[in-house]
């Protein structure tokens, strides 16, 4: 729900994704919104939302219900976008629903930087996701 207020990705503090992927580029954890976008562009990751819109109960997955997704498709053909990694199972599982049938390309599933999967302690989380850094 941060997020969606502040109008840019894992803004909650408790997201873990700007703490994992600055350890995987080896560099310090971006906090505006403006040095967020650098390291995204320094790095080379383009960041989008499977779903455009959709009812939810707060931020819980489980809660998600009829969903719109946005079209990758653009993106695709002009960005050169290498590798399509997808942040935790549900952006996975709507990914290979909605999307994969329109664009052919296989996406990777890596372990969700929510809070919520709290299974995963950021090391084992930071390993996980080098694999971004190996394009």
């Amino acid at each position: 729900m941060k997020s969606r207020e502040e109008g840019f990705f894992y803004v909650h503090p408790q997201n873990r994704f700007w703490k994992v992927t600055a350890s995987v580029f080896g560099e310090d954890v971006p906090k505006t919104i403006d040095e967020k976008k650098s390291f995204l562009l320094r790095n080379h990751i383009a960041l989008w939302d499977v779903i455009g819109s959709c009812e939810i109960d707060g931020s819980s997955d489980s809660s998600i219900r009829n969903v719109s997704v946005n079209d990758i498709k653009t993106i695709l053909e002009t960005a050169g976008i290498q590798a399509i990694y997808l942040n935790g199972i549900k952006a996975f599982q709507l990914y290979q629903k909605h999307m994969l049938p329109v664009t052919g390309r296989e996406g990777i599933c890596l372990p969700s930087t929510s809070p919520a999967n709290a299974a995963w302690q950021m090391d084992r989380l930071v390993r996980e996701w080098r694999v971004i850094a190996d394009i």
